[in-house]
Parts: structure tokens; C-alpha cells; sequence
């Protein structure tokens, strides 16, 4: 292997390949990269067994080869070099020589013949989707996945279509976030179970692409490519829960506030929660009233009013505050409402002029 790369192009491959790479005691390779250079292409690989991801680039191939080393040490090392100019890679003695202008470094390389291939997903189904669709769905809801796998349902963002919609939906039973994004037809997007750490590194690996994503689908894995990547995710074979019929249609008290002014609340209720996180909302509209309240007994307890336009019946009841915090950034508009239905009731957040976007939270006991 001989080659010379850009080294702001193999910095950012490099940079979203390394994450990738799995940690096995038992399969040693996982935790390296595989670098195959054919052709025109230097073809950066790497896999955790659950994910898989292939990056191609352009560079100048003055001999082919293979080589597989360390991901954190030669994306530490790229992304550590300070050089405009191109860097070369090449095998020297069977290990990884990488060359700047100022700088000569040796890195040990492993034996790549039990590399897992990365699966290539036959066309069995295909849709092509804008990736700012994609993104923005996903970061709307995957935070409201459970963290632990005894349900890998749960564990999950779920996407499907409804009429010209595209759905993004994820709960952990404890709360649930709902994203719909118009599209402009039908693309034929089935309903599919990413798991969530795939799905987060889905939005790190094509946040910054442009171009559309193509996506191919088997009934195990899901494919997706765009601007030279190619990653490919196992899927979850099971059942969403049938989630909106636990959605309310109506209810007894709306609170409408400041976006800003629950962000501030909910920095206060961070210093003086107790070790659940409880926060207290009261809504009064006969004494125009909305507060948040925290208390800590070993540190001490905050009461913060804020300003609201609070209609229907008086409630008082309990709530995880960063559930609630979570979901803000999910919420574009500068208003939002706070709808409840009594104390055993979950509460529902929607930002004002913006039906795109719902988020259910369910209360705390005391």
C-alpha cells in the first residue's frame, strides 16, 4: 500500500469511522480500521458487528493494498497533525507508515483477515429521502428511547409513513416523543426499528450531508448512503407500541409559556432537585398562578413563578424535570403549551402554531 489523501478529507472520514469501531477482547480487529486501497479509492472501514460503516475517498493510489490499525490511535494522530498539505500511508516492514510534510510516524498494524465484512443489502426495497428529513426526525425523538434492551422496542426509534407524513416516534414508557415531517409524496418508507445508538450515530455520521440519502431495507438490516458513506444497521424485529391511543384528545388546564422561560426554570431546578429529579408544577388560573417548585433536603428548595396564560381547572402534580428538559430542543416555536388531565394523568407538550410536534410525559408519584 502507497497513497497520498487530503488531510481535511481522511481527518473527517476517519473522525466518523473511529466511533464505530467496536470494543472485543475476544475479536481484537473490532477495534481497528480497516483501510483497503483499489483503484482510485482509499475505502476506510469499520464495525461494532451491530453497525457498520464505509467510507470511500478520492486519492492517489501508487500501490494497492490492506492494512487494518488501531482507530483511536490513527484518528487521534490525523486529527492531531497540523498541515495543509496531503498526507501519505504506506506499509513499511507490514506496519502503517503515515507521512506529512513535518512528520513521520509508525503505527502497528494487526492482522486484518477476520475483519467482519461489512453487509451489502441486496435491492429488495429502496426509498431515496432528503437527509435533512431524515436528521431532523430522528433528533426530534430519539432521546425518549429506553436505555436498556429488555424491550428492544423500546429501545428504539420507530419511522414509518402516514399519508404525505413521515413519522419519527420513540418511548421508554415513561414518556414519548412524536415527530411528523411532511413530505411532498409517498416514498414508500416501511415501518422500520433502528436501534437507538444506531440511530444517534446515523445523525452524527449524515448531519453535515446535503444530498439526498439512499436507503435499502432487508427484513434484519437497513442501509444507508450518502456522499461516499455507506452504513449499514441491524434492524429490531418487533412491534411498536400502538402509542396514540394513549395520546388524550382533550383537556382540563392548558398552560401557555415562554419556551425561554422553562429553559431558565428547569437550569434552577438542576441545582436544588432531589436524587429522582422531581419537580412540582402548580397551575392555578383562579389565582393566575404557574410555578415550578424543587427541594432537596440537603440542600435546600426553589420556588420559581413564571409568567403563563393558564385556562381550565387547578393542578398540582409531580414530574421528572429532565424529561422535560430533554424535549426542548425538539421545540422550534418561541411558545409552547402544557396540557394536563389530572394528577395520574400524563402531561402533553406542543409548541403554539405547530402541530408537527408532540411530546407525552408521565407523572411522578409522590
Amino acid at each position: 500500500m502507497k497513497i497520498d489523501c487530503v488531510k481535511e478529507k481522511l481527518g473527517q472520514a476517519l473522525g466518523k469511522a473511529e466511533k464505530i469501531a467496536g470494543r472485543n477482547l475476544a475479536l481484537p480487529v473490532l477495534s481497528c480500521l480497516l483501510l483497503e486501497a483499489k483503484g482510485q479509492s482509499l475505502v476506510i472501514k469499520a464495525t461494532n458487528l451491530d453497525l457498520g460503516i464505509e467510507i470511500t475517498l478520492g486519492a492517489k493510489i501508487n500501490e494497492e493494498g490492506t492494512a487494518a490499525v488501531s482507530a483511536q490511535i490513527l484518528s487521534s494522530f490525523i486529527g492531531g497533525v497540523h498541515t495543509n498539505k496531503n498526507i501519505s500511508l504506506s506499509l513499511v516492514d507490514g506496519n502503517l507508515s503515515v507521512s506529512t510534510d513535518k512528520n513521520k510516524t509508525i503505527i502497528k498494524t494487526v492482522a486484518f483477515d477476520d475483519f467482519p465484512l461489512i453487509p451489502v443489502i441486496d435491492n429488495e426495497k429502496k426509498v431515496t429521502i432528503q437527509s435533512e428529513v431524515l436528521i431532523k426526525g430522528i433528533k426530534a425523538v430519539w432521546y425518549s428511547s429506553a436505555v436498556t434492551s429488555m424491550k428492544p422496542e423500546l429501545s428504539s426509534v420507530y419511522i414509518y409513513e402516514d399519508g404525505d407524513y413521515l413519522v419519527f416516534a420513540a418511548t421508554d414508557s415513561f414518556r414519548l416523543a412524536e415527530k411528523r415531517i411532511h413530505i411532498k409524496k409517498s416514498v414508500g418508507f416501511p415501518p422500520t426499528l433502528i436501534p437507538f445508538k444506531n440511530a444517534a450515530e446515523i445523525v452524527r455520521v449524515f448531519e453535515d450531508v446535503k444530498e439526498d440519502i439512499e436507503i435499502l431495507f432487508s427484513k434484519t438490516q437497513i442501509s444507508l448512503s450518502a456522499d461516499g458513506v455507506r452504513l449499514v444497521s441491524r434492524v429490531i424485529d418487533g412491534t411498536f407500541p400502538d402509542y396514540k391511543q394513549i395520546i388524550p384528545k382533550e383537556f382540563k388546564t392548558e398552560v401557555v409559556v415562554l419556551k425561554q422561560d422553562i429553559i431558565n426554570a428547569n437550569k434552577l431546578a438542576n441545582i436544588f432537585s432531589d436524587s429522582f429529579n422531581q419537580m412540582n408544577i402548580k397551575a392555578d388560573p383562579e389565582a393566575k398562578i404557574f410555578y415550578v417548585k424543587t427541594k432537596n433536603a440537603d440542600i435546600g428548595e426553589n420556588l420559581n413563578h413564571i409568567d403563563a396564560a393558564v385556562t381550565g381547572e387547578s393542578v398540582d402534580v409531580n414530574f421528572n424535570y429532565k424529561y422535560i428538559v430533554d424535549c426542548l430542543q425538539s421545540i422550534e416555536t418561541d411558545s409552547l403549551s402544557l396540557n394536563f388531565n389530572g394528577l395520574s394523568k400524563p402531561m402533553i407538550m406542543k409548541p403554539i402554531g405547530d402541530q408537527s410536534f408532540i411530546y407525552l410525559v408521565m407523572p411522578m408519584n409522590r
